[in-house]
Parts: structure tokens; sequence; C-alpha cells
């Protein structure tokens, strides 16, 4: 079981924290992720995070981990669009775990095997009283998953709703990301990303982590020739 622990061991991103989640659309989620962490919110073990794609889950399941590291806890955040290319072995002994995070739980829907696995992760994480945390897009009915008893387990503790950012705070995570990265980039770039991009967080944040990339290489500033130049299928 350690082996495969260890196969899992990946790196938290440090620069997804809850305090690098702009906005206050969703402070009473941020909150109650910290609550459940803090087991402050009944005797529950399991909490049901869902929004549309680019409200920030990824970022809200990386910081309640990197919260529970804080609080001297065991954490475990992992993206089922790479684990289910994995056997599903790794998730054995995973419920001696403090705090386990599933993202996108949708992406097994169609997968009998791997809904059957995370079910029965599931029920062993809430026996031995630790804590599991899963992301959807869409409610746990709403998900297309084919296992009832799953869906069953994802609506048997706490749901939150993830509401979608305004466009000012879309804009203020944007720059900070930059901030973090070190990334120079001027505010009149920034809109111009965000206007092409229709405020889509995941497809921003990866552009600007492409065009960081870039202009390493290049040794030029983000500017919007720049960009035009660097990323051509935006002018399209």
């Amino acid at each position: 079981m350690q082996d495969k622990q260890l196969a899992l061991a990946v790196q938290l991103h440090d620069e997804e924290t809850f305090t690098s989640y702009h906005g206050e659309t969703n402070n009473n989620a941020v909150v109650d992720l910290q609550r459940f962490i803090d087991r402050e919110l009944g005797d529950v073990n399991s909490l049901y995070l869902f929004g549309n794609s680019s409200v920030g889950k990824s970022h809200l399941l990386n910081a309640a981990a990197t919260y529970a590291n804080e609080k001297g806890l065991t954490a475990l955040c992992l993206s089922l669009s790479e684990l289910t290319t994995l056997s599903i072995e790794l998730l054995d002994g995973l419920e001696s775990i403090d705090v386990i995070c599933f993202d996108d739980i949708g992406l097994i829907a169609s997968d009998q095997k791997w809904q059957q696995a995370i079910f029965d992760l599931y029920n062993r994480v809430v026996e031995q009283g630790k804590l599991i945390i899963i992301s959807g897009n869409e409610t746990a009915t709403g998900l297309k998953l084919t296992l009832p008893d799953l869906v069953s387990r994802l609506s048997w503790g706490l749901t939150l709703q993830v509401k979608p950012l305004t466009d000012e705070e879309k804009m203020a995570a944007l720059r900070q990301r930059a901030a973090q990265r070190g990334i120079n980039i001027q505010q009149d770039s920034t809109g111009y990303l965000f206007n092409r991009y229709s405020g889509d967080m995941k497809a921003l944040i990866a552009c600007l982590d492409k065009l960081d990339t870039l202009s390493i290489q290049s040794q030029r500033k983000i500017t919007i020739p720049f960009i035009k130049e660097a990323l051509p299928e935006l002018n399209a």
C-alpha cells in the first residue's frame, strides 16, 4: 500500500489556496470547506462540490488539501482525468489519508469499473472516519453516472454549489496568477486575453502559462502584439 501511495504523491499547487481564490461570490463555499475539514459542520465525512467547468472547483479542491496539510492532516488531491489511465488498485489503502479529494467525477460516467472503485473507497473512508471531497460539473443526479449507489453516496453528505465568478473576479484572479508566477503582463493584455476566451478561467490560465513559456524563450514581454504573434488562433 505504501508503494501505491508513493505513486500518487502528486505535488499540490502552492498558488491554489483559499486565500488566492478571488471574489465574494463563493465566500460561503470557501468557509464551509474550511469548516468541513475542521469538522465544524456536524458528523459528516463527505462533501460534494459542483459547478460549471470555469468556476474554480479544481482550485478549491487543491486549496482544501493544502488547508488540511496546514492543519497537520494528511491530504491528497487527485484528478480523475489522470487517475483513470492507471489501475484502480491505486485506490487501495487511500482510506488511511485524512482528507482525500477527487476532481471531475463526471469523467467516469461511462466507466462502471471506476464508479464501483470510487464507491468502495467512499465507504471505506466513511468507515475509517476520514474525509472525502468530490467535485463534478452537475448535481449528483445530473451526472449521468450508471451506478445508482454512487449517486446515492454523493447525495449523502454535504453539497456545495460553486457559482460563476463575475468578470471582475475573473480578471483579478488572472492578474494574481500572473503576479504569483512573476509574469510581466500589461493590463490591456489581460483584457485582450479575457475578451478572446469569454471568461473561461481554465482556458485563460492555460493560455497565460503558455505565453509565459513563449515569452521566456523569445525574451519578449507579453504585449498584445506578442500575443497575436504567439497565438495566431486568437485572431481567427
